[in-house]
């Protein structure tokens, strides 16, 4: 019996052994690497976060585009202070790539976020003009070859609530003139992105990607996956008008501990990328 122990015991520590020298596989790239659009990260989401925290986050949801708020690289950061920022991002395999949302009210307002998304080195502004500003911010697309996306809100406020209403405004400007297409809000507002989506395919620069609870004002941010909108339909969309830019999750809930429900959201929308495929 003792012998019999004997050799279990040692069959055991052998079998660990091995097991230990066995080569696990690397992780799969994610679902998103084989389509057009990517996914990626708004700033805003983060607002609570230093850039440290921020990082760590994205690399552990393997989100490689971050669109840069002002609360991690001010508006006034010179070069040496971008490019520190640079390196940070690129030390865990990020790349930013658009800057705002910007609020603008004043030319002045214009000019600094021209002149900032110049100097941190990217060609996609996400703004929020005063509509009087829409001609001056035409004619600076024109001079930096910017493309710049407005924001829609909502119901909120009343700049710019839905997607109908940023095309009624942009429609005679210059093309590089587009939207930042924030799908929960426009669904708060009673629109169906998908339909915006589809209508707007060529103006739409970059999009918010949120869950809501209501096709109203009283809608409310939750998870992806767990509100109103239609993702499959979404993400057959983007395949379908070819969208190619990036798919930014803007998470708006328990913002104080938003962790558990960007890990939800982005594990979620990669799940609707797979089974649609």
């Amino acid at each position: 019996m003792k012998r019999l122990s004997f050799l279990i015991l040692a069959l055991t520590i052998t079998l660990f052994a091995f097991a230990q020298t066995v080569k696990k596989p690397a992780p799969q790239p994610p679902s998103d690497t084989y389509e057009k659009f990517k996914v990626a990260a708004a700033g805003y989401t983060f607002v609570k976060f230093d850039l440290d925290k921020t990082l760590e986050t994205l690399e552990r949801a393997d989100i490689h585009y971050l669109c840069i708020k002002d609360f991690h690289l001010p508006l006034n950061s010179d070069a040496q202070q971008i490019a520190a920022f640079h390196e940070k991002l690129k030390s865990k395999g990020v790349t930013g790539y658009a800057v705002g949302p910007i609020y603008m009210r004043t030319k002045g307002a214009v000019d600094t976020a021209f002149e900032y998304a110049k100097r941190v080195g990217v060609k996609l502004i996400v703004g929020v003009p005063n509509h009087e500003l829409l001609p001056y911010v035409d004619q600076k697309v024109k001079e930096y070859d910017m493309k710049y996306a407005i924001h829609l809100h909502g119901p909120d406020i009343v700049l710019y609530p839905d997607a109908d209403d940023i095309w009624s405004h942009i429609k005679n400007l210059d093309s590089r003139i587009g939207m930042c297409l924030d799908i929960g809000h426009d669904r708060r507002a009673g629109k169906d992105p998908v339909k915006d989506l589809q209508k707007y395919a060529k103006r739409v620069y970059d999009i918010h990607l949120k869950d809501v609870t209501a096709a109203s004002k009283q809608g409310y941010s939750v998870e992806v996956g767990r509100g109103i909108l239609d993702f499959p339909a979404f993400v057959k969309m983007l395949r379908k008008v070819g969208y190619s830019g990036m798919v930014s999750l803007e998470h708006e809930r328990n913002m104080d501990n938003p962790f558990i429900g960007i890990a939800e959201s982005i594990g979620y929308f990669r799940g609707i990328i797979r089974a649609t495929k």
